[in-house]
Formats: C-alpha cells, sequence, structure tokens
C-alpha cells in the first residue's frame, strides 16, 4: 500500500512497477500455499482397534497428490490423544499423482480409550508469507486393555470340601476334581486320556471332570476415589526408531503410570488371566459410582470383557470398600472365593472380609500400597490386621515388580 501512495504521489514508473510486482508476490504466494494443501488425499489404517499395555498400534499412512502441480512441503499434524503416539511428518517435493506411505508402530503405555486422528494440514510458500492449513476429518477409536503378568505364585485359599448335589454336576472343563473314567469316544481330547486305566483295560479311556465349586472367583475392585492417587507422570519420549522399538518389545515387564487405579486394573486383569486358563469361571464387580458386575462366565470371552471394563473404569466417589463388601456378600455363597481389590487404609473393610470368613466364603486381598503414591495413611496397619485375621494377602507398592508382588504373600512389617 506504501508503493501505491507513493506511485500516485509521485507518478513514477518504477513505484508503479514496484507495486505491481508486490501484489504479484502476494497473489502468487498466496496461490502456491493454497495449492499446496488442496487435492492431497490422506488415508490411514489402523491394524487393529484393540491393543494392550506392553504391545503396539500399528497404523499405516498414505499420502496420494491428486492435483496438477508438485506440493514443495506439507506438514501432515496428528491431532491423536494416545499417549506417546508419534505421526506427524513433513512431506517435501510430492510430485503430480506421486503416492507415499509410512507405519507408525506405538508402543502402549497406558490404558483407557483413545481416538487417532483427525489430521490438520499445514503449508505454506516459498517466501513464508502465508501459511493455510485444512482439517481432514476421520478418526479412530482404539481401546487399550491394562497391562497382564504372569503370577505363578498367586494362590487362593483352600475351600471346603463340597459334597452332595453340586460335586456331582459334570462338565466338559478340565478342573482339578475327576469324577470317573470312561471308554473313549470321538471327539474327546487327547489331553483327557487316562494313560493308567488304558494300559489296565487295554482299550483308551478318558476322565470326567466335577465343577469345583470353589472355583467360582469374585473379583471386587474397590474404586473409591478418597483412596486413590496419581503422580504427575512425563509421558516418556518414545520414537518409531526400530532400535526403541526393539528394546521396548523385548522388556520383560511394562512399567505402568504412577497410579493406584493402574495397578489395582493390572493386578485384577491378571488375577483374571490366571484362573480363567484354569477353567475358572471369574466375575467382577465394580462401583465407579453405580454397581457394575459382569457375571460369572468362563472362557476367553469373559477375559476380554473383564479387559474391556477395567480399561476404561476410573476412580470416583462411591461407597466405601467396607459398605460394598457388605452389600455384595447377601449374594455370594459359600462356595465362593473372593479377591478383594483396594487401596484403602479404613480397617473398617477388613471385619467385612472376616464375616466372609465366618460365613464360609475363601477371601484373599490385593493391597494398593497408596502411601507409596502420596501423603495417605500408610498401609501397613491393615496388613498387620490382615495377617492377624489370617487372611491372605499380597501388597503392591510403587515401582515394584507387578508379577513377583502377585506371587509371593506380603510379609507382616
Amino acid at each position: 500500500m506504501l508503493s501505491l501512495a507513493a506511485a500516485l504521489l509521485t507518478g513514477r514508473d518504477l513505484l508503479y512497477n514496484t507495486f505491481y510486482l508486490i501484489t504479484l508476490a502476494l497473489i502468487g504466494s498466496r496461490l502456491w500455499a493454497w495449492q499446496n494443501i488442496r487435492s492431497l488425499e490422506i488415508r490411514r489404517r489402523v491394524r487393529t482397534p484393540r491393543s494392550q499395555v506392553g504391545k503396539f498400534i500399528e497404523e499405516t499412512f498414505e499420502a496420494v497428490n491428486l492435483g496438477w502441480f508438485s506440493k514443495l512441503w506439507v506438514e501432515i499434524h496428528d491431532q491423536s490423544d494416545l499417549p506417546g503416539h508419534r505421526a506427524s511428518r513433513v512431506l517435501v517435493s510430492l510430485k503430480r499423482k506421486q503416492l507415499r506411505y509410512w507405519t507408525v508402530r506405538t508402543p502402549c503405555i497406558q490404558r483407557g480409550r483413545y481416538h487417532l486422528g483427525p489430521v490438520e494440514l499445514r503449508s505454506g510458500d516459498p517466501l513464508g508469507i502465508f501459511e493455510v492449513s485444512r482439517k481432514i476429518a476421520g478418526a479412530y477409536n482404539i481401546l487399550i486393555y491394562p497391562a497382564t503378568y504372569d503370577i505363578p505364585g498367586f494362590q487362593l485359599p483352600p475351600g471346603r470340601a463340597p459334597g452332595g448335589k453340586i460335586a456331582r454336576f459334570r462338565t466338559h472343563y478340565l478342573t482339578t476334581n475327576v469324577a470317573t473314567v470312561r471308554d473313549y469316544a470321538p471327539g474327546d481330547s487327547f489331553n483327557r486320556i487316562h494313560w493308567r486305566s488304558t494300559a489296565r483295560t487295554g482299550r483308551l479311556m478318558v476322565k470326567e471332570f466335577e465343577l469345583d465349586p470353589t472355583s467360582d472367583v469374585w473379583i471386587l475392585l474397590d474404586l473409591d476415589a478418597n483412596w486413590h492417587l496419581a503422580q504427575p507422570w512425563e509421558i516418556p519420549d518414545i520414537s518409531d526408531s526400530p532400535a526403541v522399538l526393539q528394546h521396548w518389545r523385548h522388556k520383560k515387564e511394562p512399567a505402568l503410570a504412577p497410579a493406584t487405579i493402574e495397578y489395582a486394573a493390572a493386578a485384577a486383569a491378571s488375577i483374571a488371566q490366571r484362573y480363567l486358563v484354569e477353567r475358572r469361571a471369574v466375575g467382577l464387580i465394580t462401583y465407579a459410582p453405580r454397581r457394575q458386575v459382569l457375571q460369572l462366565e468362563r472362557g476367553h470371552r469373559q477375559f476380554t470383557k473383564i479387559l474391556e471394563t477395567l480399561a476404561v473404569i476410573d476412580p470416583a466417589p462411591s461407597l466405601s470398600f467396607d459398605r460394598i463388601l457388605m452389600a455384595e456378600g447377601h449374594f455370594l455363597d459359600r462356595n465362593t472365593t473372593v479377591v478383594a481389590i483396594t487401596a484403602s487404609a479404613d480397617n473398617a473393610w477388613v471385619a467385612a472380609l472376616r464375616e466372609y470368613r465366618r460365613r464360609g466364603l475363601s477371601v484373599t486381598a490385593v493391597i494398593i500400597a497408596a502411601s507409596t503414591f502420596g501423603p495417605v495413611a500408610s498401609y501397613r496397619p491393615i496388613l498387620a490386621e490382615l495377617w492377624a485375621s489370617q487372611i491372605p494377602v499380597y501388597a503392591l507398592r510403587k515401582g515394584a515388580s507387578i508379577s513377583a508382588a502377585l506371587s509371593h504373600l506380603a510379609p507382616p512389617e
């Protein structure tokens, strides 16, 4: 505008030419920047919408220039909310009709429900005068399950001898109770063959099993926000370089965010996995703040439902854990095993577990040591009271190996 004003005042051709040159440069720069983000198609494909802490989410991106001109540079800015996700790229010299693709592998470091996308395109002109952007709608919903750990040393207390009608109930699942043997029939699994009877009779004999009434495991997970703590956590900068991914892939045990709920969810998932593999029926009860129940079932489908529930739960104001135990006790029979997982340091819930034992239920406690995460009451008095009550107890402390902690009873302190 100054060159135009000066040209009008003086009438000199040089100032008019300067004005024309600047105007053409501005228009050309604007058109250059505009065409850089037009006629550019971005596609992303996610291999699976489900993953687990310690595993990977893998995406494939494709960028196609459908325009008539080359793209000098385009920044692809990914707006995903997955922690540690690094999918943004800068494409340089993308020629007409050219296709470029790349793969992004993101280690899953925190459970939850996240979105991959949308994508925003950013570009500009060679002079750096204009910067333009265009958002490409579309996002994938993904679910990250909590981590699970091998806990071979985790043991439930022995149940009472059941007897009666329940003990004579036949099942096609493998259990610890063998009812009888019979002749082999087509379709019977080879791992049911009883080799001693086969050798004695000279024909294939297979075992028939009874359902163990103590095999029903109820996991009661306490989500009372008054006791759950979380510390600030800086998401580790994990690139998708081969060296970093190889290191992450071969880690023996994935690290968890410093939050009690992460340890509680991982403990519940690991215990469910342990006993579902043993063909036991496992159920889950939480209050967050409403009552959520996954009824007793066996098999991989039940494990998936438990993982999906644990992936999205969060602490919330709810009933205290002792009141939850008292409320749920009316629905549990004497042949049930209860695994109570809590971060509460209120000893009232220990009294509720003692009442469970008096009624004939088997109980095990898993304490999330909240005092190792922040300034709350110590878990040690609760630990001592559980030992005095002869209730098996496991303790998870911040930074400790969950596999080791759930494989050895917590010593009295």
